[in-house]
C-alpha cells in the first residue's frame, strides 16, 4: 500500500523538523496521488529541484534531480511544471550543507 501525498509531506516536514533543516510546503497538490517536487535551496543563489522516479526494470523509486543551477532558473522550471501539472506538491528546503534526507530510508 502507498503512502497518500499529504501523509508523505508531513511524515517529510517531521524529519526534517527533528534535524533542525527548515522546509516549506510551497504548493500543495491533491491530498491522495499528487506528485512531489523537492526544491533544495543552498542559500547561495543555487539550487536544485528533485522529482521521483520509478525504474522501469526494476520498479525501484529513486529521486532524480530535475532541474540544477541558479535559484531563479529552478524556480521557472518548477513553475513550468505546475502550469501543466496542477496536482503537484512543491515542498522548499534550505539548507546550506545541501541535506535534504531523500535518499534516507523510508523517504525514497
Amino acid at each position: 500500500m502507498r503512502l497518500t501525498a499529504d501523509v508523505w509531506v508531513s511524515a517529510y516536514l517531521a524529519r526534517l523538523r527533528a534535524l533542525a533543516i527548515p522546509a516549506f510546503v510551497v504548493a500543495r497538490g491533491d491530498k491522495t496521488a499528487g506528485a512531489v517536487l523537492v526544491k533544495l535551496n543552498t542559500l547561495d543563489g543555487q539550487a536544485r529541484a528533485f522529482q521521483r522516479s520509478v525504474d522501469l526494470m526494476t520498479g525501484a523509486r529513486t529521486w532524480m534531480v530535475l532541474v540544477e543551477g541558479a535559484e531563479a532558473e529552478v524556480d521557472a522550471s518548477i513553475q513550468k511544471q505546475r502550469s501543466f501539472d496542477t496536482d503537484l506538491w512543491v515542498i522548499e528546503v534550505e539548507d546550506r550543507d545541501g541535506r535534504h534526507l531523500l535518499g534516507e530510508e523510508g523517504l525514497e
